[in-house]
């Protein structure tokens, strides 16, 4: 509790911060349809997803809690997500005997005995007990992210005959209606769910009095129990364990606040009559706490019950302002504008449009700004981060178990924050990573004998860091060094130095277990890691096996690479001088680094080993293109050249089949600056990989892919590197595709904390603004040109063309 109280203080600082005080950008942006979401359901052969309609219906969420809209006009579903419905609970699956094998494994590596290094792989390093399940873990202790249950609502003496239906989610206000005309009455539904109030708010209006009739009653599909209290229903119970036992408990609380007509409760029903309107709130949380290892204490039926009763004493128009107040700083930092075309086909529609291979323009901007609406609505400061599902789950057993994937999934929920201008978004991804600090570390003892702490390719709100059930994916030793990727990051976009001091002990554990983890190649002298994968892909190796396991593949030295340089960094920072940060320094100039093979690949592993699946869906080696910072056109030239013919493979091979991984190449092509190529893989996302509610599918559902679509199209539009000394280099329009022919966007942040505002017509730059501008710390380069430009206010520096 205490890390999320400093998280709140911390973003408090930093919000004030953020605004650009350029001119407003900020059209209004809109998923609307003219169909309830049965009508207008998804085509999706999801196997995870039993009602398609559910990826029709519209989200909203304030990061702890949940919604999606169906909008059906006489039997509305609304189902329900709280961010700590988690089965499961603490395992230990540390394996104690995995170390005394370290050093054989290796040397059968370094000795290309692959078949011989993978089977003692197998047998010895793997977790010890169920792990995650195999990804289907509800019923063990690994536990899976779960629906928190639905709320239904049947209108009386309603028929089945309307007119004038509009069914739309206002991504400006976190606005979900639904409105029609029966029996020439005009309904209309208004819902949100309040950050600062922290309940959701569903308001019934019709324009005749004494219209509204309705039950409404909460269901979940195991592990629950509903009664009523003097003036509200309640539905609770315990979710499972995996040790046959009862884990978290939970409570909703759901009132009615009516204006005319009756209310009244029974055990399993709220039943309204003949009101004029009514306004439901509905409150919900678990009894977790991020603090390992018991995660439980948070007084979940007092605080839904204070949280209720203080909502009941507000109006409408209040509850709807402090929502409004609280959630357009967010959104409104940034806009985005390439269409000029009025919106006049509904959002189903514009998906269709493009399962047919015709991009309307309009979409791009709705998934830019949707990305930008998801991150908001599920994951604010002091809440858990998003994750596979961002907040929204419709089932008990969700897609790999709705956890935190830490192989680029969870990472790519987070590159939008800061060139989208949520940087203060991150801190409960940073939460998690400290909270991972202490099982990290008796992992690192337990299972291999070393300093410091480490998690793997999986983890969970229980602090699991253990190896997978499997070598071959459950061995990504550099999943503590990705993550921690992220606050240097947060650093140079943000200059916080709170914020590193506090992170600073995470960075040098995560440090100290790679330093103890390196051995040294007896063929180069260089530092390897290894056992290791390069996630989830696959090569021939010389014995003519086929094997994940090898000795210091390209991901994991770049990671490394990454990890010590912004340890380094972070040192200098914040005055740090010892002989541990000199140690750092000579063992990063020590890493075997990138390689560049014989048909100008950059190598995905030491040795150029044949791909079983050229067409893999990891680009893992490319991570020092992006999310990393190591290669790029500007400081290393002949790699950035090497990763964009590793990509240009991949794809030829039918690499980016999955939703996540074409988003990724989205990022990638825009850093090596090759617009068109961003924009084909922006289009496979959109054209592809979309539901009508805008979802993305890897298949099935996972929400990486909205996020990294739209931190895509950032880097098309801008991207930033701190060059050595600490100089930054903005460059704007890397990588506009040519059918973006006129457009603007503003509020986009550059390392250094500048924002940054653009302009362009007919393909060419004309103007650029950037806002807290520093001569002798920033150059502004257009391809190769650097930009001059004057100061026009105070610390703002214009460009026209």
């Amino acid at each position: 509790m205490k890390i999320r109280l400093l998280s709140c203080l911390l973003v408090a600082l930093f919000v004030q911060s953020c605004a650009s005080d350029s001119d407003e950008l900020v059209p209004e942006v809109k998923l609307w349809y003219d169909t309830p979401a049965d009508a207008a359901s998804s085509d999706s052969t999801d196997p995870w997803v039993d009602d398609k309609e559910w990826l029709s219906a519209l989200p909203l969420g304030n990061g702890s809690l949940g919604a999606m809209i169906f909008g059906d006009v006489t039997h509305e579903r609304i189902q329900l997500s709280e961010e700590s419905m988690w089965s499961g609970s603490v395992q230990d699956s540390d394996n104690p005997d995995a170390a005394q094998h370290l050093d054989e494994i290796r040397r059968l590596l370094f000795e290309g005995k692959y078949r011989e290094a993978t089977e003692l792989t197998d047998r010895t390093q793997i977790c010890k007990g169920p792990g995650s399940g195999f990804g289907v873990g509800s019923k063990v202790q690994f536990g899976c992210f779960q629906t928190l249950g639905d709320l239904w609502i049947d209108f009386q003496n309603q028929g089945d005959t309307y007119e004038d239906y509009h069914r739309e989610l206002n991504l400006n206000d976190a606005l979900a209606t639904v409105s029609y005309t029966q029996d020439g009455k005009k309904y209309l539904r208004e819902a949100f769910i309040s950050h600062p109030d922290q309940v959701m708010v569903v308001r019934f209006s019709c324009n005749q009095p004494g219209s509204l009739s309705f039950n409404c009653r909460l269901t979940r599909p195991e592990r629950f129990a509903t009664h009523a209290e003097a003036d509200h229903l309640v539905m609770s119970g315990a979710l499972y364990d995996g040790k046959g036992g009862d884990g978290l408990r939970y409570t909703a609380r759901l009132k009615a606040v009516n204006q005319g007509g009756e209310v009244a409760y029974n055990d399993s029903l709220l039943l309204v009559k003949n009101a004029d309107e009514v306004v439901l709130l509905l409150s919900a949380s678990t009894d977790y706490v991020m603090d390992y290892p018991e995660y439980k204490g948070r007084d979940h039926a007092g605080l839904t019950l204070k949280a209720l009763n203080a909502a009941a004493g507000k109006s409408y128009a209040d509850l709807l302002k402090a929502h409004l107040d609280e959630y357009r700083p967010y959104y409104d930092r940034v806009g985005f504008q390439i269409c000029q075309e009025p919106d006049t086909v509904p959002t189903d529609r514009l998906v269709a449009m493009g399962r047919d291979g015709k991009v309307h323009p309009h979409l791009y901007e709705l998934m830019f700004q949707y990305g930008r609406y998801l991150l908001i609505a599920s994951s604010r400061p002091g809440t858990l981060p998003a994750n596979l599902q961002g907040i929204w789950a419709n089932k008990t057993q969700t897609p790999w178990n709705g956890d935190y994937h830490t192989d680029v999934n969870v990472e790519m929920n987070y590159w939008l924050s800061g060139v989208l201008n949520l940087s203060e978004l991150q801190m409960p991804l940073f939460d998690l990573i400290e909270s991972l600090y202490e099982p990290g570390t008796r992992t690192a003892r337990i299972q291999y004998n070393k300093k410091g702490w480490v998690v793997h390719p999986v983890t969970n709100v229980w602090g699991y860091t253990s190896p997978g059930e499997a070598a071959s994916w459950g061995m990504h030793t550099g999943a503590s060094a990705w993550m921690c990727q992220h606050i240097g990051e947060q650093y140079r976009f943000t200059g916080d130095k709170a914020f590193l001091s506090r992170m600073y002990p995470v960075l040098k554990g995560a440090v100290e277990f790679y330093l103890d983890w390196l051995c040294t190649d007896p063929a180069t002298g260089k530092l390897v890691s290894g056992p290791a994968v390069s996630p989830e892909n696959t090569f021939v190796a010389p014995d003519g096996s086929n094997s994940q396991i090898s000795m210091g593949p390209t991901h994991d030295q770049q990671t490394i690479w990454q990890l010590f340089d912004d340890f380094l960094m972070a040192s200098a920072e914040l005055g740090t001088k010892d002989s541990f940060v000199d140690s750092v320094a000579v063992a990063r100039d020590r890493l075997a680094g990138n390689t560049i093979g014989s048909d100008g690949r950059l190598m995905e592993w030491a040795q150029e080993f044949a791909e079983v699946e050229p067409g893999h869906r990891h680009v893992s080696h490319l991570f020092a293109v992006h999310p990393g910072a190591q290669i790029n056109f500007i400081q290393t030239p002949e790699l950035a050249e090497a990763a964009g013919k590793s990509i240009d493979y991949r794809m030829s091979h039918g690499g980016g089949h999955t939703g996540w991984s074409a988003a990724w190449l989205v990022n990638l092509y825009a850093r090596l600056e090759r617009g068109v190529e961003a924009q084909k893989s922006l289009d496979n996302v959109l054209s592809r990989d979309l539901n009508p509610n805008l979802f993305t599918l890897h298949p099935p559902f996972q929400i990486d892919a909205n996020f990294g679509t739209a931190a895509g199209m950032g880097e098309m539009l801008l991207q930033s590197h701190v060059m050595e000394g600490g100089k930054r280099i903005i460059q704007v329009l890397p990588a506009l595709p040519p059918s973006w022919k006129n457009g603007e966007v503003r509020g986009l942040k550059a390392r250094g904390g500048y924002t940054v505002d653009l302009k362009w017509a007919d393909g060419e730059l004309t103007e650029v603004v950037v806002h807290d501008y520093a001569a002798d710390k920033v150059q502004v380069l257009y391809g190769n040109t650097e930009l001059s430009g004057k100061i026009v206010g105070r610390n703002k520096w214009k460009y026209l063309k």
